[in-house]
């Protein structure tokens, strides 16, 4: 099989990507598929984040700790939040190659089906390991949407607004977990393992997605054209799609290995924090919640002010300029040892900056070839989770026992090669 030139994704097929130029102008299919990935966004949020939410009392109560700040909770939570990572990154190569064989709305049903149903059967987790693998399972789905939704809409929507699609997005990412918060709030008198319930929710979005979501002709034009010849896995390393393949997969490695150390020991580090750990359960909630909503709902911010800068001067600029920002915004947070005040003061920031992981939903899948298009974003953007599973892991079994500062400073540091690499990406501008 010949290679597969780097500069074929961005030729589109037939009716591929709408002209539209006003909102009116939107068709119903295009409509539909943009709810579908949206939604599809948002119960990945929603069920993403169920599990950092209640991890430390859950993990407690499996390990029978008498109490958080226990190190085995640290440790065995970390081993379960890195098997969730590791989930994630095989799950966007395994369904990203499905969704280039079957089509984006088929494969979209099965990760949705997929992460509900083993988010809803942690509630039934009676070990620490139990709880291991219905994570891992569940991220398998959550991991495959992520390149199945982006690609559907990098496929039916036009191309000029592709980073105001992607801001768009990732709020319903945002929304999901912002959710998530609200259901802890919701379930705060509740033992931890009722939370997983509501994760079960997203299931029923599978039925409207089979009947109303049609495949994109982008995909069917592809699919005819290839006639049983189609690029394989290891077409991703070759040719002129090699290099893509490679500055993608350092950049997303490098930063979500700290975006998601951040992402996890925030809310263990809140709530051990000194004049926190005495609290109520029910009062640890709500702070760890409060905590979540500032970030998230800065992050919707971030998404846009993303797309703005990215619509000036191109998405590889504003992804390194929001990479360094991060990094300065994390040193700022945790340079020093602030008590929980301080911290819901600089968490706002750090959720703004989140908003330059935004603009890869929308960059990264016109960077690969049609019938590689979920394989290689799902692949390049996922594999990351691997190291960012092994990072988090890391500073589980080394960080101190119910302070997790030193571990968050230096995870922030990392921001500082991942923008560094992030110069390298290819140059991509709608």
């Amino acid at each position: 099989m010949g290679s597969v030139k780097a500069s074929e994704p961005m030729q589109t097929g037939p009716g591929a990507v709408g002209e539209a130029t006003h909102l009116r102008q939107i068709t119903g299919r295009q409509w539909r598929s943009g709810a579908a990935a949206w939604l599809g966004w948002t119960f990945d949020g929603l069920d993403m984040h169920l599990y950092t939410l209640v991890a430390a009392p859950f993990v407690a109560q499996l390990l029978g700790a008498a109490s958080t700040t226990d190190p085995s909770v640290g440790r065995y939570g970390s081993i379960i939040q890195g098997g969730f990572m590791l989930g994630w990154a095989l799950g966007g190569g395994f369904f990203g190659r499905i969704g280039d064989r079957l089509g984006r709305a088929r494969a979209l049903s099965l990760t949705v089906l997929t992460y509900a149903a083993f988010t809803g059967l942690s509630f039934f987790a009676q070990t620490w390991w139990h709880l291991f693998i219905f994570r891992f399972l569940a991220a398998l789905g959550i991991g495959g949407e992520w390149a199945i939704g982006a690609s559907l809409l990098a496929e039916t929507w036009p191309r000029k607004w592709r980073p105001w699609i992607a801001a768009v997005l990732q709020t319903g990412v945002n929304v999901g977990i912002l959710g998530a918060g609200l259901a802890n709030v919701i379930l705060a008198g509740a033992p931890p393992r009722y939370l997983f319930l509501v994760g079960v929710l997203p299931a029923l979005l599978v039925f409207w997605i089979r009947r109303a979501v049609p495949e994109t002709e982008e995909w069917r034009s592809a699919k005819a054209q290839a006639h049983h010849h189609e690029p394989g896995v290891r077409d991703l390393f070759r040719g002129e799609v090699w290099p893509v393949t490679f500055w993608v997969v350092l950049v997303c490695g490098v930063s979500l290995t700290a975006h998601w150390a951040f992402m996890f020991w925030h809310q263990q580090h809140l709530r051990n924090l000194p004049e926190v750990l005495n609290w109520t359960p029910e009062q640890k909630n709500k702070l760890a919640s409060l905590g979540m909503y500032l970030v998230i709902a800065s992050s919707i911010l971030g998404n846009f002010f993303a797309a703005w800068l990215a619509r000036l001067v191109g998405y590889r600029a504003t992804i390194v300029s929001m990479f360094l920002t991060y990094f300065l915004v994390m040193c700022g947070a945790y340079y020093l040892p602030r008590d929980h005040q301080a911290l819901l003061c600089w968490f706002p920031l750090i959720g703004f900056c989140q908003g330059g992981f935004a603009l890869f939903t929308m960059y990264l899948p016109p960077l690969f070839p049609t019938l590689l298009r979920t394989t290689g974003a799902g692949f390049c953007y996922n594999i990351g989770r691997i190291t960012a599973a092994f990072g988090i892991i890391y500073f589980g079994l080394y960080s101190q026992a119910g302070d997790h500062r030193i571990t968050l400073l230096y995870a922030g540091f990392l921001f500082l090669p991942a923008a560094g690499l992030a110069m390298f990406l290819p140059r991509a501008r709608d």
